[in-house]
């Protein structure tokens, strides 16, 4: 079969509840990637957490992190990074609306370097994969450059009225993602910046045409990437509306090989689990 390109989610995804992938799955995706096909993950998290599975896998891909906002090849420097950010004046108007807002906390991310507004050791432990450079204060104060994406905290009573006031406000300018559970967390990023705009510059460097590609997704963020591709999978565990955007729905979650075995049957490897 010709060369696909393969673009895994992680969270609720390609990972388990425990953040593990499962062997069949991984004996599946590792069988795809020595029959030459391309596996490339997609994320909202940064490099720093996506980079265990990236080495455990073998990729040899660029990686799409921040959902689109940073589009990088950690082993090819031949690749031209991509890196989109809001506006430093931006950081610091939804900065000042925290007290307003009944905002908990709120952190700004510049690629590995960390921003937490409040300190909060549940956070710290939370971000702490990879050893990041974290700072801790107010970030109209502490941010002095345009970062990669803000994430908000608040009770989940309070997210509809934080996301309408930030549209009121800023959506010329910036996308809102929610996180899926358990956390109620608003991501932010640049206007126009989804997983299909990263996943669109990492396959024309890859060569693979978009009639040969495969995305594999759960939440609000992989919307776009779904839509995009030419066969876009939900997984069983995914949140009704991506499921109602998808070609597919896997017939398992992501704690129970939802991904080996959609692609053991699209493949048509017959591995048994």
């Amino acid at each position: 079969m010709d060369k696909h390109l393969i673009c895994l989610d992680l969270d609720g995804t390609l990972l388990t509840d425990e953040k593990t992938i499962t062997p069949y799955t991984k004996e599946v995706l590792t069988t795809l990637k020595q029959q030459g096909h391309e596996l490339m993950i997609s994320t909202g998290r940064p490099y720093r957490a996506s980079v265990p599975y990236y080495k455990e896998l073998k990729m040899t891909t660029p990686v799409v992190n921040f959902n689109g906002a940073f589009v990088h090849h950690p082993t090819d420097f031949s690749f031209q990074m991509k890196h989109e950010t809001l506006d430093l004046d931006i950081t610091k108007a939804i900065a000042r609306k925290i007290p307003e807002l009944n905002i908990k906390n709120i952190v700004a991310e510049v690629k590995d370097n960390i921003y937490i507004h409040y300190h909060d050791s549940v956070l710290f432990d939370a971000f702490k994969m990879g050893d990041p450079k974290i700072s801790v204060g107010n970030l109209y104060d502490t941010i002095n450059e345009d970062v990669t994406s803000i994430l908000v905290q608040a009770e989940e009573s309070e997210m509809p009225h934080i996301r309408q006031t930030l549209d009121e406000l800023f959506a010329e300018v910036i996308e809102q993602r929610r996180w899926g559970a358990p956390y109620p967390v608003l991501e932010i990023i640049k206007k126009g910046i989804n997983k299909a705009v990263g996943v669109d510059y990492a396959r024309e460097f890859l060569n693979i045409p978009r009639s040969r590609t495969i995305a594999f997704g759960d939440e609000d963020n992989d919307t776009e990437m779904l839509q995009y591709v030419e066969h876009g999978v939900a997984m069983k565990n995914a949140i009704d509306d991506i499921k109602g955007i998808s070609n597919y729905v896997t017939k398992s979650n992501n704690n129970n090989d939802g991904i080996g075995h959609f692609l053991n049957e699209f493949f048509d490897l017959r591995l048994k689990p």
